[in-house]
């Protein structure tokens, strides 16, 4: 059994010693919907872009290229601040 280390052990809190670990953790396995994004809808105002937590929006030169599912937790947040004249992203039920 590997010996526990105290908390004076553990390393400062939010720093990433390991940037490689980082992108090895796909997180977006849990989720139970996922926004679905429409390229021809898009006007690329970024707003996803800027307030999606998990930087699971992917963009090229300015514009909005899709989403990254494997990063994507399914949070809405993207779909909410899409404006509602446009409506390019919605959330729709994950199929498994």
């Amino acid at each position: 059994m590997a010996k526990l280390k105290s908390w004076k052990e553990l390393p400062c809190g939010a720093i990433i010693d390991d940037p490689k670990a980082v992108l090895d953790n796909k997180t977006g396995a849990w989720r139970s919907q996922r926004p679905c994004w429409s390229a021809e809808k898009c006007i690329h105002c970024l707003n996803c872009w800027i307030f999606c937590p998990d930087a699971a929006i992917m963009v090229k030169d300015g514009k909005m290229t899709g989403i990254n599912y494997d990063y994507c937790k399914g949070c809405g947040i993207c779909a909410n601040v899409c404006p509602t004249k446009v409506q390019a992203i919605t959330m729709e039920e994950e199929r498994k």
